[in-house]
């Protein structure tokens, strides 16, 4: 089965990687990302995942693969910022506190759409400006959820805590999509399939 990432982000791109797993990447550009105001923050993510298939036309022997990631606060969701001055606030909200980062995954074939939801709670020690715009500088972390990505500086420094998977916080549950990919779609990665 040929499997395709339909993601742009080179986080993504390096986890599903990591797998071992041979994939392509394609990328179907002007997806609506909105939702309903009604839909719970927990499921959007996975809202928008599940858009973003339905922008695929999956063919025989395709496995499409399409992800989205939020950082919930409260019932506040925070998505990429399109600014410092954006950033900053973002930092600012989550100083000091404990958020849920979510990570919706959706998988289409010509035959089955799979989709699910994996979140991670993520504490923050109290950050000083000095130190978020120390990051926003240096990192300019316009295109990640919340403003941060865990495995750069700001990670280093300021998480206290995280209960979950970590590589779901940089935007990929990993080991979720390893197990649906063997058990569910019968990806055979080396020796390893759905046999296990």
């Amino acid at each position: 089965m040929k499997i395709i990432l339909s993601s742009n982000s080179p986080r993504r791109k390096e986890l599903l990687a990591g797998l071992g797993v041979d994939f392509e990447v394609k990328v179907i550009d002007g997806v609506d990302e909105s939702y309903p105001d009604t839909l719970p923050a927990s499921d959007v993510a996975e809202y928008i995942a599940r858009e973003k298939a339905a922008a695929y036309s999956a063919v025989a022997d395709e496995l499409v693969i399409t992800a989205d990631t939020v950082v919930v606060v409260g019932a506040d969701i925070l998505g990429k910022p399109h600014d410092a001055l954006a950033a900053h606030a973002m930092l600012r909200e989550i100083s000091g506190k404990t958020h849920q980062v979510v990570t919706g995954v959706c998988m289409k074939t010509q035959k089955e759409q799979h989709s699910f939801s994996v979140a991670t709670n993520v504490t923050f020690k109290e950050l000083s400006d000095n130190e978020i715009d120390y990051y926003i500088k240096n990192f300019r972390p316009f295109d990640k959820a919340g403003a941060y990505g865990i495995q750069e500086w700001i990670g280093y420094i300021g998480v206290t805590g995280i209960e979950g998977s970590y590589y779901n916080v940089m935007g990929f549950p990993v080991q979720r999509v390893y197990e649906e990919l063997t058990r569910r779609f019968g990806v055979e990665i080396g020796n390893v399939s759905k046999k296990l």
